[in-house]
């Protein structure tokens, strides 16, 4: 860590204590050339991965984005805040397990689908017809068989 009095290099850790958060360690430091002390702060920082666009474009992983595209799909559904929420916050976890700096847009769209397929089966069609272009009713029906339950004998 470079002191930021006299630039040198030559600093060295005093004190360290975990916010009480649990999220930051304030860590006290002495510079050896100048004796000056200073305090710095140590978070993790995670790292989304990127989107991978159908037309090869990257951009980076919003997940402002991902909540506006699951509230239109939940748009006048009977559906808690916390459980799309929920649904947000597991979602960007599959992205971050996957240790992958990239991912395809149709990787990200499978898993909005699953995550909607739990929540809100009529959320599920609206979106899947959006996502995959559905272009006859076929596709509708096809779609609806697939969150179908069969009935029990």
């Amino acid at each position: 860590m470079k002191c930021p009095f006299c630039n040198s290099f030559d600093t060295q850790v005093i004190d360290s204590r975990v916010s009480e958060e649990g999220d930051t360690i304030r860590r006290r430091r002495r510079c050896a050339a100048c004796e000056r002390r200073f305090t710095t702060y140590e978070r993790v920082e995670l790292l989304m991965p990127a989107v991978v666009k159908r037309n090869g474009t990257r951009t980076e992983f919003d997940a402002g984005k991902l909540r506006a595209s699951l509230d239109l799909a939940l748009r006048k559904r009977p559906v808690n805040t916390t459980d799309v929420d929920a649904a947000v916050v597991r979602i960007q976890e599959s992205l971050l397990v996957s240790g992958k700096r990239e991912i395809e847009s149709g990787y990200l769209g499978e898993l909005v689908m699953n995550e909607l397929k739990k929540l809100d089966h009529v959320a599920y069609v609206r979106f899947a017809s959006v996502y995959k272009s559905f272009e006859n009713i076929n596709e509708f029906v096809k779609a609806i068989d697939e969150i179908q339950v069969p009935p029990k004998s």
